[in-house]
């Protein structure tokens, strides 16, 4: 018996079915875990960190494949489709995939003697982890949703914990300091496991709470670290965990400053399960030239150059101002950028402002999304003043931001998409579209 017959039926059901949309603890969604008889006999990787989340486990997923193992990840959110949450074996999973799994969790929340309810996220969490179950998988690769302590993913007892970064994002749920965001993130740590942090500064709060449950704490700059390779910094990179040493290695091909930190982090990852999940330099260096990101700093090819890009805090500001800024000379930036309400927009453009000189601000398909108006009164504020040289516009749709750009921008110009997930999703459907 089939509740709904397709996955975008289930979607909708979803999206509607549980109005809270994000309600922290893991009570409910262990109830069901439990009666799912949901477990993994394979080393379990899971992610966490406000940036360097998603390239961290592209990184370890394709390293893995290329080492010949069975690989499923799970990642959010997704860009064009639902499907590009479960992948198995570097494919997304069909719908007749997650059909069945999605059946199996409703049938066993709707059969325990007090159902619950389920958050969007909570009911496709657990069947993108049933999917995976069923599948005799050699290695599992989970990304945190938010935070850590209370996110879904969290039910399941990770083999390794990797926190890229820990920053100042998601305030309402998380915490304003580094420190209470660190506590959230360190939630993901196992005692006896191995916990690998990749954040140059870790807050105190992280490792307490890995001395005080007893977790295998691997900190950058004590434990692993990444270096140039002398005489030729440009071309290659090194890096010395504990005992393992991988000199000579190329630079990953997710573009950026921060890829050589998410990259150790997962070597240290990979470091760590080397009895249960060995992989050889080799395996190393065709997972780094091999390694696909959609829009995590994705320079499309033509001209003018585009750059998608889904930072939506000031760190990742940060990085992609610094990336900006390493591409070399254009006369005009044209940036699409679209924003939620929760972020602090002001810090993003504070960032941004010197790499960009034509902003054109859209209104977001969903109610946290700030107005076009908000995000044009912050751009004032800063100073960004209508001219020959700058300006500021107003769309109502990232596709019509994005058309507005392309009509004056130069092909030696360039155009920055970023935000937010639903700025740059918009724009590729947008492109996928003209180019059919």
């Amino acid at each position: 018996m089939n509740t709904f017959p397709t996955l975008d039926a289930w979607l909708a059901h979803l999206e509607a079915a549980h109005p809270v949309g994000i309600d922290m603890g893991l009570t409910r969604i262990g109830k069901v875990k439990d009666a799912l008889g949901l477990q993994f006999d394979c080393p379990v990787i899971t992610v966490s960190g406000t940036n360097g989340k998603g390239s961290t486990c592209a990184i370890l997923e394709t390293i893995l494949l290329r080492a010949g193992y069975r690989v499923g990840c799970h990642t959010s959110p997704h860009l064009l489709a639902f499907n590009e949450r479960a992948r198995i074996n570097g494919e997304d999973a069909s719908d007749a995939d997650l059909l069945e799994h999605f059946e199996a969790v409703e049938k066993t929340r709707a059969n325990l003697a007090e159902p619950v309810s389920l958050t969007y996220f909570e009911f496709t969490t657990l069947a993108i982890l049933h999917l995976f179950a069923s599948r005799g998988l050699d290695a599992v690769v989970l990304e945190v949703g938010l935070g850590g302590r209370l996110d879904a993913v969290n039910i399941v007892d990770t083999d390794c914990a990797v926190v890229a970064s820990i920053d100042i994002d998601h305030t309402d749920f998380l915490g304003d300091t580094r420190e209470k965001i660190g506590f959230e993130k360190a939630g993901i740590f196992r005692a006896g496991k191995p916990a690998v942090c990749g954040d140059p500064s870790p807050p105190q709060t992280l490792i307490d709470y890995a001395e005080a449950i007893g977790a295998d704490l691997w900190l950058v700059g004590r434990d692993f670290r990444y270096e140039a390779q002398p005489g030729n910094e440009r071309q290659q990179w090194n890096y010395i965990g504990r005992e393992v040493r991988r000199s000579a290695l190329a630079y990953p091909a997710l573009r950026g400053v921060n890829q050589l930190i998410n990259t150790s982090a997962a070597l240290a990852a990979l470091e760590s399960l080397r009895d249960r999940l060995p992989v050889t330099a080799q395996d190393i260096r065709l997972g780094l030239a091999n390694v696909e990101l959609a829009g995590r700093f994705q320079v499309l090819p033509g001209k003018p150059q585009i750059i998608l890009d889904v930072a939506h805090n000031p760190h990742a500001a940060v990085v992609l101002t610094q990336n900006l800024g390493n591409m070399g000379y254009f006369p005009y930036t044209y940036a699409v950028f679209g924003a939620m309400g929760d972020k602090d927009i002001e810090g993003v453009v504070q960032q941004l402002k010197a790499e960009v000189d034509h902003w054109n601000v859209t209104e977001l398909p969903t109610p946290r999304a700030a107005s076009a108006q908000q995000l044009e009164a912050v751009l004032r504020k800063a100073g960004v003043n209508d001219g020959p040289d700058s300006s500021v516009s107003r769309f109502d749709t990232p596709a019509e931001a994005f058309r507005d750009a392309l009509s004056h921008a130069s092909e030696n110009d360039r155009i920055l998409v970023f935000g937010s997930f639903y700025t740059v999703a918009s724009v590729m459907a947008y492109r996928k579209l003209q180019h059919h």
